[in-house]
């Protein structure tokens, strides 16, 4: 984000700039949840990419990056085209697993991307004005826990039935997290009739019957997918260099070694010199330096390295205004929470939305 709202320097620099994405507009995933369970509007928790691009003098190419040809410096579209490069930046995010699953099937979502998001929460309520349907999310983790409780304030909140809602989550629920985040998101969520179920992992979905490793089968109406994420497979798909979980490999300036002119951040790199959260904090504090260096390789300048930084602030928007916050040793839940939540991310949007104008 600060490197597109600076992208004008590098016009003025003389250097020609284009945007690759699949949308023209990108999606805040911290704010998808509260979108779900209509705290938000998409037009909330969007930034108006294309625009900012041609505005600011940059080109932007409408397509999904299929792989990279890092000798010749190019990027293939999955449209056959190809972009030529001198340094390049990748933000691609990641990508929830897919099981066994073909995309795409019938009542089955993907937390991400959050356009999918967006048909989900018109599917469930036209499915829940008609019956009570049972919901299975897929995974253990706080996107999964958001989306229960955000999935609870949308059918709450809307005429119908609010559904039998279930948490698969393996053998434990929220795993990595302190004992008092855990019990504080999950006395939330079971106060509210939802359902963690922790007997078991998810082998596979068979047409909305979803079969635990146990043989367990649970039959659904509708389901989410929210077993954690993985880096885009893009790199792995051009050989190019890759940390375990998959993510572009990078050294302390989020530059990746054996092609120097290549740089990334966020949930698609692997930071080698420590394994990294795939939180949202680790993207914002990259920002500043992935615009520097970007503009120091360009112009033959020393580059900046990256500090991960301390601890950070974790808050968990639970649905129905409460949320789950953890700082050090502080733990809280509830309205002041969520509140303290709202404000960071709405203050975050209006920063990088007011470059659009």
């Amino acid at each position: 984000m600060v490197t597109l709202a600076k992208l004008h320097t590098f016009v003025e620099k003389g250097h020609r700039v284009t945007v690759i994405g699949p949308s023209a507009h990108h999606y805040y995933s911290g704010m998808g949840p509260g979108m779900l369970g209509r705290t938000y509007t998409p037009e909330d928790i969007r930034f108006a990419t294309r625009h900012v691009v041609e505005k600011r003098g940059g080109t932007f190419l409408l397509g999904k990056a299929a792989r990279i040809q890092a000798d010749e410096k190019t990027v293939v579209l999955e449209s056959g085209e190809t972009v030529s490069f001198d340094v390049i930046s990748f933000n691609a995010g990641s990508y929830v697993p897919q099981l066994n699953l073909s995309e795409p099937a019938q009542d089955v979502y993907s937390v991400k991307p959050i356009e999918r998001l967006m048909e989900a929460r018109d599917r469930l309520l036209e499915l829940s004005a008609q019956k009570k349907i049972s919901v299975g999310i897929l995974g253990g983790g706080p996107s999964a826990a958001e989306i229960a409780g955000n999935l609870w304030q949308l059918t709450s909140d809307a005429e119908g039935q609010i559904p039998d809602i279930r948490i698969f989550a393996g053998k434990r629920f929220m795993a990595r997290f302190s004992e008092k985040v855990r019990q504080k998101v999950k006395n939330t969520l079971v106060s509210r009739g939802i359902r963690i179920v922790t007997n078991g992992y998810v082998e596979s979905i068979d047409n909305l019957r979803v079969v635990l490793d146990t043989g367990q089968a649970h039959d659904l109406d509708f389901i989410f997918l929210a077993m954690g994420v993985r880096p885009n497979p893009i790199f792995s798909n051009s050989n190019l260099p890759t940390g375990p979980d998959g993510g572009l490999l990078v050294n302390a300036f989020l530059q990746c070694d054996a092609y120097p002119d290549m740089f990334g951040g966020g949930d698609c790199i692997y930071f080698q010199q420590q394994p990294l959260d795939k939180v949202g904090v680790y993207a914002v504090r990259q920002n500043p330096v992935l615009y520097h260096n970007l503009m120091a390789r360009l112009e033959g300048e020393a580059l900046q390295a990256f500090d991960p930084g301390g601890d950070y602030l974790l808050i968990f928007n639970v649905g129905g205004g409460k949320g789950v916050l953890q700082k050090k040793w502080v733990t809280f839940g509830g309205r002041p929470a969520f509140f303290i939540k709202d404000y960071i991310d709405r203050k975050f949007m209006q920063k990088f939305q007011a470059i659009e104008e």
